[in-house]
């Protein structure tokens, strides 16, 4: 469907999903087929119903009401995976948040949200603590009024609600929950101001869940492994609700750890996981070993897409096929590989609802003039569907500026082709302006990274003496390799234009990564640095090593 062609009415009528109605409903089919796998024990469908049931009255018996925020310190784990869905089932607003936040950033978050409970555990006793200490000569002290009572998750949701014989008669509240009320606040960063927190629907959620399997293939058969945060949308939105709405097993492997991953796969008889950022390349890294395609999983769902000759290289070594796609947590519905088609490089074509047919459109806007533009051409992605979010929390002037009319702005430079598929290019704000020209990071990390000596590269601007922008290139060495930034610089002219190629190079001994494990840009040396190589200066040095194993 072409971007200006106009809006399709939803097919099939009013829509009534929300989450309560995707766990009932999925208990309903297979009461007593199992659902939730984790080392800590199983849980079957019916079972999960009365452990959410019985958690959700104690929230309620601690003064939670609907449309009351409920903040979470949210691991991978059955107890705030269950409560999660408890808060979510009678009304209530899950907030989760990441449990390795600074007490700052926890306390900055509680007093923008005011949440009516907090859950957590009681090895964040100290974070909680300093968080509500504060920092009198830095004023950041929560009031005492807006510092919500403190819940312990293992109380509210005790092991032996998820132990293999739980059953229990409790049931679901009956609540009056619509697809249209607040589900949940995604936070997008970690900060100790006003951070941005994506406000979301049971609608949303209940059409990624209903979307998912059909996307990625998936059966009742299956089971899908997750080691992805609870506080971002994609295990909560894809593979929670997606378990659900096909009946899938879920496992829940807590934090990504390359050594282990393959190891719990088999234990567990995983079928599929998401992954995210940077997991395929860190499982790649690992020593090979002969097993390392014995396993059941047979699909990954992950976005970007890898270069067509790694991707085959990660399948063929794992034994399973890689789906791309597309989304964020202020659409959980973008783009996705078609059923049966392997559009290497791309992010696949638009998605849309097993059922309700064409509910999503896309188009590619230039970010100067706001024209549509056709094929071939680059500009920034904007969507429009049932899902695309109210607005960020407590921000009209934000919530406005992401919107163009009824399209949702991205933020992500793309390039649509004439097949329907779209290409990444770039973050609408990295794309850097040097001598009058844009150029993408992603475009030279790319080159970077096919050399030897690189084992990873992250590509920014800095400032320029004489105006618009320079580039910089941080390179993380392939173990103990010499990078020698000349040669480096000659490999990277061979294969980009003059404009493209860094002019200021550094080492650096790892990344700084997100909780998604995505570079953290922002997070990198600012500016111009003692440490780094000039180009255009000739008494600069000419290389650096890389960190000796162990350092």
């Amino acid at each position: 469907m072409r971007g200006d062609d106009p809006p399709q009415p939803l097919a099939g009528g009013d829509y009534s999903g929300t989450i309560p109605r995707l766990l009932t409903a999925a208990a309903d089919r297979n009461s007593g087929g199992i659902w939730l796998r984790s080392d800590e024990g199983t849980l079957t469908f019916a079972g999960a119903v009365a452990a959410v049931g019985a958690t959700a009255a104690a929230l309620q018996s601690a003064g939670a009401r609907k449309g009351d925020l409920i903040m979470l310190t949210a691991a991978t784990t059955p107890p705030y995976l269950l409560c999660w869905l408890a808060v979510t089932s009678f009304g209530g607003v899950a907030v989760a948040v990441n449990p390795r936040s600074s007490a700052a950033e926890l306390a900055g978050l509680i007093r923008q949200v005011r949440p009516r409970l907090l859950v957590t555990d009681r090895g964040l006793a100290g974070l909680i603590e300093s968080a509500r200490l504060g920092d009198p000569a830095d004023g950041d002290r929560p009031a005492a009024a807006t510092f919500p009572p403190v819940l312990d998750v293992e109380e509210i949701v005790p092991a032996d609600r998820y132990a293999p014989a739980a059953a229990g008669s409790a049931a679901l509240t009956a609540a009056a929950v619509g697809p249209d009320d607040l589900a949940v606040l995604i936070p997008t960063s970690g900060t100790t101001g006003r951070s941005k927190l994506v406000m979301q629907t049971h609608r949303a959620y209940a059409m990624a869940g209903e979307g998912f399997p059909f996307w990625m293939e998936l059966t009742a058969a299956d089971r899908m492994m997750t080691t992805l945060p609870l506080f971002h949308v994609n295990a909560p939105a894809y593979s929670v609700m997606g378990s659900l709405a096909c009946g899938a097993g879920l496992v829940l492997a807590g934090r990504f750890s390359a050594s282990s991953f393959l190891d719990i796969a088999r234990r567990h008889g995983a079928t599929e996981f998401n992954a995210i950022g940077a997991m395929l390349e860190i499982l790649m890294r690992q020593p090979e070993r002969p097993d390392d395609a014995d396993t059941p999983l047979r699909l990954c769902y992950t976005g970007p897409a890898p270069e067509r000759e790694r991707q085959q290289e990660i399948e063929s070594r794992f034994g399973l096929r890689i789906v791309v796609g597309y989304a964020m947590s202020e659409s959980p519905y973008g783009l996705i590989w078609p059923h049966g088609s392997r559009p290497y490089g791309t992010l696949g074509t638009i998605r849309q609802h097993p059922q309700l047919g064409v509910i999503n459109r896309a188009r590619v806007v230039s970010p100067d003039s706001g024209a549509v533009l056709g094929p071939g051409e680059t500009g920034e992605l904007e969507l429009t569907n049932p899902v695309v979010t109210p607005g960020y929390f407590g921000m009209p002037e934000e919530s406005a500026a992401v919107m163009d009319g009824d399209w949702l702005r991205t933020g992500d430079l793309v390039t649509a082709h004439r097949d329907g598929t779209y290409t990444f290019v770039s973050r609408v704000k990295e794309v850097i302006r040097r001598r009058g020209e844009n150029l993408s990071p992603l475009e030279v990390e790319e080159v970077l990274e096919t050399h030897p000596a690189v084992l990873e590269a992250a590509v920014v601007g800095v400032p320029s003496e004489l105006s618009e922008e320079e580039v910089k290139a941080f390179i993380v060495p392939a173990g103990q390799a010499l990078v020698d930034f000349a040669e480096l610089r000659a490999f990277a002219a061979d294969r980009l234009a003059a404009f493209k190629v860094p002019r200021y190079w550094e080492v650096i001994e790892e990344l700084p990564r997100t909780p998604t494990s995505r570079v953290a840009k922002h997070q990198l040396p600012a500016g111009n640095t003692p440490a780094e190589y000039d180009a255009a200066a000739t008494s600069a040095s000419a290389s650096q090593r890389g960190p000796r194993n162990g350092d």
